[in-house]
């Protein structure tokens, strides 16, 4: 692999928030767990009930925790519904399509059997003396016992398993595509199990972090929720993730440090607060956590009471990267309109996005819209001809290639053909609905594991808005940078994104600081230009936060004001950040 992609090599693998006061609430390993569940034994306390994110393993829980002699353990998973029956219960929200459902309304407390719920708690009322363990997912409804801990997961890590070979909650599905697993999870199980958790924050008495296998971390239930009480007050980062795939490139292996284990890396998340983790360093141990979590516990200060008002306890805006530098073409895709996601998927707002190119080779290119006068009948005859094999389709017959170069924004709501072409690097500003993709042509590829991408052209081409042509991508989605503020080391620009959105953009270049007012929504940013940059409190009301180049980063509206400090601006070096947030 060559240089030619180098930039700073300062990107933050693993970046925490450093919790205060509560470097004695944690530790780390089942020997100090079971020394510290011990300790509330000998406090008289004999109900230990252990609730699970779906994914934890019961299996390595159950072994460790046996050291504490239990008379009596209770599985939840006895009281529960079978799995038939849960096929049953969940087939409306499942489909039959590969990839997309529809999103569950359901409860936890729907999957479970009231009379064996009853049964369990005789069983408990029933043991008089010794150390009762109530164990798995939904195992607080059952009782809320004498000390509950919460056994949470990560959803990259759940995912990660999935294709390691385990099953969903209470299924049978080892073998299942990862698309099922993922499907199963994501449209159900946990929307079930993030309701449970919601209500029940407060009431933990611990919290384990279960992503490393043999390698759990506890805090105290007070240590959790102040800890996410904090992190709602100040700018912070998330855990980000990577994963390669058949257009993946090589700029991010480069300029993140990420090694050659893998071929590619086409994909980096690292501003999906429903799929990324934080990190929280109590004392010396480092506890992982989803950062849905403070999403769930914290909306209104994390969010604003405008963006909550709007979308409840969900985070709207997305930042991911995609990497084609040295890999291929993205499929040609669309994303569906919003009254097309409400009525198929039950979502309440659509995938709305745009590509923001931090970094491009001189022939790099965006497809983007339809041509002007092609019939769109052909289209989709030709798209549903090379869906079936044996025929390429002619992209460039019907589809606009734009050419791009660094720093282009180029908008793209809901409805436009578009893909990435190859030798980009995309740092795609969107909003969060990001499993809503109609591929329609994926230039004759298979997946990593030799199956063919799943190809939906009667969903894409019914969301097509064969309006926009070059003409109409000119005047709305390409080049609209408006200056808002332009002196002497700061210009201030906004660069998006289309009315039909609901997210702005403003990109600061700057060589001094600047002060920037957020307007009751959240801001997601990045680092776009320069080595490194200070996010500083007028106020003192924070530390000064330091990201670095590439890096995306969440300041929470409960902030409500901040500075961007070009660390560099004493030798004249520029930096620029690109900030998203949800227009008012």
């Amino acid at each position: 692999m060559n240089n030619c992609y180098l930039k700073y090599g300062n990107y933050d693998l693993q970046p925490y928030t450093r919790i205060k006061g509560y470097d004695n609430h944690a530790v780390e390993g089942y020997d100090d767990i079971i020394i510290r569940l011990k300790e509330e034994i000998s406090r008289g306390k004999r109900v230990f009930v252990c609730d699970f994110y779906p994914g934890v393993d019961k299996e390595e829980v159950l072994k460790h925790l046996s050291l504490l002699n239990p008379a009596l353990v209770i599985e939840s998973e006895d009281c529960a519904l079978e799995e038939v029956e849960l096929n049953e219960l969940f087939k409306d929200y499942l489909t039959d399509d590969r990839v997309f459902g529809f999103m569950c309304h359901k409860k936890l407390e729907d999957c479970f059997v009231g009379e064996k719920l009853d049964a369990a708690r005789k069983k408990i009322g029933e043991t008089e003396q010794g150390t009762i363990l109530v164990i798995g997912v939904g195992a607080s409804l059952i009782t809320r016992g004498d000390v509950y801990l919460y056994f949470d997961m990560a959803r990259w890590e759940i995912q990660l398993r999935y294709r390691a070979g385990m099953p969903n909650w209470k299924c049978t599905n080892y073998d299942a595509p990862n698309l099922t697993k993922i499907k199963r999870g994501f449209f159900v199980e946990w929307r079930l199990a993030d309701k449970h958790k919601k209500q029940r924050f407060e009431d933990f008495d611990y919290v384990v972090d279960t992503n490393k296998k043999e390698n759990p971390k506890m805090i105290t239930g007070e240590a959790f929720c102040q800890a996410l009480a904090q992190v709602s007050t100040q700018p912070f980062r998330m855990q980000p993730y990577f994963d390669p795939g058949v257009w993946g490139g090589h700029w991010m292996q480069q300029n993140f440090g990420l090694g050659e284990d893998e071929p590619n890396y086409a994909w980096s998340f690292d501003g999906v607060p429903e799929e990324n983790s934080l990190n929280l360093m109590f004392g010396d141990v480092l506890v992982e956590i989803p950062s849905m979590d403070l999403v769930l516990y914290r909306p209104r200060r994390l969010l604003g009471e405008k963006v909550h008002a709007r979308f409840g306890p969900e985070f709207p805006i997305r930042f991911d990267m995609l990497d084609t530098m040295g890999g291929g073409n993205l499929s040609l895709q669309v994303h569906p309109l919003t009254e097309y996601i409400q009525d198929t998927f039950g979502m309440n707002y659509t995938q709305d996005e745009s590509y923001y190119i931090l970094d491009c080779e001189e022939d790099s290119c965006v497809y983007l819209g339809v041509k002007e006068g092609i019939n769109p009948e052909d289209m989709a005859a030709d798209l549903k001809k090379a869906e079936k094999g044996g025929y390429e389709f002619p992209a460039e017959k019907y589809v606009n290639k734009v050419p791009v170069k660094k720093h282009d924004h180029v908008l793209i709501p809901a409805g436009t053909v578009h893909c990435s072409g190859a030798n980009t690097m995309v740092l795609e500003i969107s909003a969060t609905p990001y499993i809503f993709t109609f591929k329609m042509w994926d230039w004759g590829r298979v997946g990593l594991d030799g199956i063919p991408r799943p190809i939906h052209v009667d969903h894409g081409v019914k969301n097509i808005q064969w309006e926009r042509t070059m003409p109409w991508l000119e005047e709305n989605l390409i080049h609209q940078e408006k200056v808002c503020r332009e002196e002497e080391g700061i210009l201030v620009e906004r660069t998006g994104l289309h009315q039909r959105e609901f997210i702005d953009t403003h990109r600061y270049m700057l060589t001094k600081p600047v002060k920037c007012q957020m307007d009751d929504s959240v801001h997601v940013l990045n680092l776009v230009e320069g080595e490194k940059a200070l996010i500083e409190s007028p106020t003192g009301a924070f530390e000064p936060f330091e990201v670095h180049y590439a890096e995306t980063f969440i300041i929470p509206a409960y902030v409500k004001e901040y500075i961007i400090n070009p660390t560099g601006a004493a030798e004249g070096k520029k930096v620029g950040v690109i900030a998203a947030s949800v227009r008012g």
